[in-house]
C-alpha cells in the first residue's frame, strides 16, 4: 500500500508539471511562459541559402599584408619601394633600386615568412618580387571563414530575437538558415548579409570631391558616399569624400554598441565602445589629427564625418546617419556580433507563409487525431474495460510529449508531427504485449492480482528492449540528421520515454488501484 502512494504521487506530479508546461501553449494569458516552439514548416518563415565568397576572404588577408608590408618598409625608412596588390591573390614588390632587394628579403624573411615566393624579374636597375599564400594557408583561411560567418550569422539572428532558428554548415562553403515565425524578411536579409565591416579614414581635405570624380582619386586616396534619404523628395542623396586608404582603427576592438537617442535633436545613433587597445589607438589617432576630419565607414559607405575638435579619450564614439531606431538597432545588432570575414550571396530564398503553416498544423492535427480515434476503438473493442486504462495511458502520452517539447523549447515540425502518430502506436503496442501475458496467466487459472503481477514482470523486459533501441535510434538521427529528421527525432525520443512512463508505471497503477482499493474479482480483458 505504501508503494502504491508512493507510485501515484510520483504520477500526479509528473501530470501536474506536464499541464503546467502545455498551458502557455493554449492559453499563454493564464500562464506566459514557455511554449511550444512550431517549425518553418508549421508557422511560416523564410529558408535562406547562403553561399560565403571566400576568395573575399583571402583577398582580403592579401590586402591586409600588403598594408603591413608597406608599414614595415616605412618604419625601416627604405625608399623606392612599392607594395600592391595583383589580381586580389598576390602581391607585387616593385623595388627601384635592386641594392636594396636584399633588405627588403631581410624583412620579409624576418616578418613575413608564410608568404611564398612565386617569381623574380629583373628590369634594368629594379626588381620586381611577386608573393601569394601557400595552398595550405589559402586552404584554411577559407574553412575559417565559413566557420567565423555561421558564428557572426547566428550570433545576429539571436540578437534579432528569432525563437528556434535553424542555422548550419551545407557543404564546404554554403551555411543554411531557417527562421520561423520571421515576417519582415526583407529586413532578416539585410541583418543577415550585411558585412558589417567599420573602418575609420582619414578625409583627404586638399582634393576637391566633385574633381576627383571627373579626374580619378589622387594615388592612395578613394572615393567614397555617404547616403541620405531625403523624406521630403524620397529621394536618395549622396555626398562623396576623398579618403585616404589607409585604414588607422577598425572595429575588430570594439566591445560595445547601443542605441541612443540625441537629447537635443531627438535622432538616433549608436553609441560604440572600444576595448582598452583599441581605446588608445582611438586616443592617439585623434590626439595627432586634431581639426581634420575622421570618415567613420561601414561596408565602404561613409556614415558621418566630424572634425576632430580635441583628443578623445576613453575609448567611446558615436556612428550618427539620420538613423530610424529600427536601423540604428539592427546597425547595433551587427556591430555587437562582428563583421563577416567576407560577404555572403543569397542562393536560396523560399518564404513559408503563416497560411501554409498553418493548413500543415490542422491536416497533421486531423491525422494525428483520426489515428488516436482508430487506435481508442480498437482497444476499447478488443480489450474492453482494459482498453479504457490503455486508453488513458495514451492520452496522458501525448500530453507528457506536448509537454516535453515546451519544457525542452524543441521546435514542432511537420516531420515531427508523424513521430507523434507513430508513437501513438508505439504506446498501445507496449500495452498489446502486457494485456496478451495477462491473457496468458488467467487462462492457466491465477487470480487476477496474481496474474496482472506476472503479467507485468514477464513484459518488463520486452518492452525495455523494444523502446531502448528505437530510443537509440532516435537518438543516432537527431544527432546526424537535418531540420526535418531532427524533428522526428526530438518526438520519437519523447515518445518513447512517455511511453515507458505510461505502459509501465501509469497503467500498472490503475490496475493496483481497482485490485486493491475497489476489491474487483474479476479482469475485463
Amino acid at each position: 500500500m505504501k508503494k502504491f502512494s508512493w507510485r501515484l504521487f510520483f504520477i500526479l506530479t509528473v501530470v501536474i508539471v506536464a499541464i503546467i508546461y502545455v498551458i502557455p501553449t493554449f492559453k499563454p494569458s493564464v500562464w506566459p511562459y514557455k511554449k511550444i516552439n512550431l517549425g518553418l514548416d508549421l508557422q511560416g518563415g523564410m529558408h535562406l541559402v547562403l553561399e560565403v565568397e571566400t576568395d573575399k576572404a583571402v583577398e582580403g588577408t592579401i590586402e591586409r599584408l600588403a598594408q603591413e608590408i608597406r608599414e614595415t618598409v616605412r618604419s625601416a625608412k627604405l625608399q623606392d619601394v612599392f607594395v600592391e596588390t595583383k589580381n586580389g591573390m598576390k602581391l607585387s614588390i616593385e623595388i627601384a633600386d635592386i641594392n636594396r632587394e636584399k633588405e627588403i628579403q631581410k624583412l620579409l624573411d624576418k616578418d613575413f615568412r608564410d608568404l611564398r615566393m612565386v617569381s623574380r624579374a629583373v628590369d634594368d636597375e629594379s626588381v620586381r618580387l611577386t608573393l601569394d599564400l601557400p595552398d595550405e594557408e589559402v586552404r584554411h583561411i577559407k574553412q575559417l571563414s565559413v566557420q567565423q560567418a555561421l558564428e557572426t550569422i547566428r550570433n545576429r539572428i539571436d540578437q534579432f530575437g528569432v525563437s528556434e532558428p535553424d542555422i548550419r554548415l551545407q557543404g564546404t562553403n554554403r551555411i543554411l538558415v531557417q527562421l520561423p515565425g520571421v515576417t519582415d524578411t526583407q529586413r532578416a536579409k539585410e541583418l543577415i548579409g550585411r558585412t558589417a565591416l567599420l573602418e575609420f579614414k582619414l578625409v583627404d581635405e586638399s582634393v576637391d570631391p566633385h574633381v576627383a570624380e571627373k579626374r580619378g582619386a589622387p594615388p592612395g586616396t578613394e572615393i567614397l558616399y555617404q547616403v541620405r534619404h531625403d523624406p521630403a523628395t524620397n529621394r536618395e542623396i549622396k555626398t562623396p569624400y576623398v579618403l585616404v586608404k589607409r585604414t588607422l582603427l577598425t572595429g575588430a576592438y570594439l566591445t560595445d554598441a547601443r542605441v541612443q537617442i540625441d537629447s537635443q535633436y531627438g535622432e538616433a545613433y549608436v553609441s560604440i565602445k572600444f576595448d582598452s587597445k583599441g581605446a588608445r589607438i582611438f586616443e592617439r589617432i585623434t590626439s595627432e589629427n586634431v581639426q581634420n576630419r575622421l570618415a567613420i565607414v561601414l561596408d565602404n559607405t561613409v556614415y558621418s564625418a566630424p572634425v576632430i575638435q580635441e583628443r578623445i579619450a576613453g575609448g567611446e564614439a558615436r556612428i550618427t546617419g539620420y538613423f530610424t531606431t529600427e536601423e540604428a538597432r539592427d546597425l547595433a545588432i551587427v556591430l555587437r556580433a562582428g563583421a563577416l570575414p567576407a560577404p555572403v550571396e543569397i542562393l536560396e530564398e523560399r518564404t513559408v507563409g503563416p497560411s501554409l503553416g498553418a493548413d500543415s498544423v490542422r491536416k497533421g492535427l486531423i491525422s494525428m487525431l483520426a489515428g488516436g480515434i482508430l487506435v481508442i476503438i480498437f482497444m476499447v473493442v478488443y480489450y474492453q474495460a482494459s482498453g479504457l486504462i490503455a486508453n488513458t495511458a495514451l492520452i496522458l502520452n501525448i500530453l507528457l510529449i506536448a509537454a516535453g517539447l515546451a519544457a525542452f523549447q524543441a521546435t514542432l515540425t511537420l516531420p515531427g508531427i508523424a513521430g507523434i502518430i507513430l508513437t501513438i502506436g508505439m504506446a498501445v503496442d507496449a500495452n498489446v504485449i502486457i494485456f496478451e501475458r495477462i491473457r496468458e496467466e488467467l487462462n492457466v487459472g491465477k487470480t487476477p492480482r496474481a496474474a496482472i503481477s506476472a503479467g507485468y514482470e514477464r513484459s518488463t523486459l520486452t518492452i525495455l528492449d523494444a523502446n531502448v533501441t528505437t530510443l537509440i535510434a532516435a537518438l543516432v538521427l537527431f544527432q546526424f540528421g537535418t531540420g526535418p529528421v531532427k524533428g522526428f527525432a526530438v518526438t520519437l525520443s519523447l515518445g518513447v520515454i512517455a511511453s515507458l512512463f505510461t505502459s509501465l508505471i501509469l497503467t500498472r497503477a490503475i490496475f493496483d488501484y481497482f485490485l486493491i482499493n475497489r476489491k474487483i474479482k474479476r479482469l475485463s480483458i
